[in-house]
């Protein structure tokens, strides 16, 4: 049964609101990935596992055409060598960013064939070297600030972003990116994938590392099948009393 809501209309006018969307100084920020119904988006970490039946697989293309940015981890590279593009729909391509901290990005990616050559966010010393060579295949390389942890400091590269005229960006994982971005709080709406498929195995969140004791709380939350799939859409309001 379809629901009464039309999710890509929501989106779309969510991304429409200027001023809404970059009140807080960073880009509008759109967390989006397939899942099983019971929560999993890999057997195994490295092992790419196609999720998406055919009607949300471009479901999520138009979802990008909308957004002008991408992210995603080297993780996710270096598993599913995505090309990060519009393909299955008529659009435009958002900009890929890949979060990768020690410049792993492979030089025969999927993704260096686009037509917008990848940014790369890594650490503020990288190893020359390979930086030299990635910028030598058309990479921007993004030197950004390490948080506590020695990560990327993903608050430091929205900001960065925001000043590249990125104001709306699609995170789509893999687990690491997922969870770090729910941690920090950075996340304004989500669209979930979910199928019907029972995997057992790694799960898109780490719930050892949110912060169980100030949960996001999901509002306007929708829903709507696609194919054999269900998409699921909500703001995430965060800090709420």
């Amino acid at each position: 049964m379809k629901s009464r809501y039309d999710i890509f209309s929501k989106i779309s006018s969510c991304l429409e609101d200027e001023p809404g969307r970059t009140k807080s100084g960073l880009p509008y920020v759109t967390l989006s990935y397939a899942q099983s119904i019971d929560g999993s988006i890999a057997y195994r970490p490295g092992r790419p596992l196609a999720l998406s039946c055919e009607d949300s697989l471009v479901f999520t293309h138009r979802l990008r055409s909308i957004h002008q940015g991408i992210l995603v981890g080297i993780g996710t590279v270096l598993a599913d060598n995505p090309y990060l593009t519009v393909r299955h729909v008529q659009g435009k391509n958002p900009q890929p960013i890949v979060v990768d901290g020690r410049l792993r990005f492979p030089l025969d990616a999927h993704a260096l064939k686009n037509q917008r050559i990848p940014w790369i966010a890594t650490s503020e010393r990288p190893d020359a070297e390979r930086e030299q060579v990635l910028m030598r295949s058309g990479v921007k390389i993004l030197r950004i600030p390490s948080n506590s942890n020695g990560l990327i400091d993903l608050a430091a590269l929205l900001r960065r972003l925001i000043d590249m005229r990125i104001t709306s960006l699609m995170v789509e994982g893999g687990a690491e990116i997922i969870t770090s971005f729910l941690k920090h709080q950075l996340v304004d709406q989500l669209v979930l994938t979910i199928s019907h498929v029972h995997i057992g195995g790694m799960h898109a969140v780490w719930p050892l590392q949110i912060n169980l004791s100030n949960p996001p709380v999901l509002r306007n939350m929708e829903w709507e099948p696609c194919g054999s799939d269900v998409i699921l859409r909500a703001d995430m309001v965060w800090n709420e009393q």
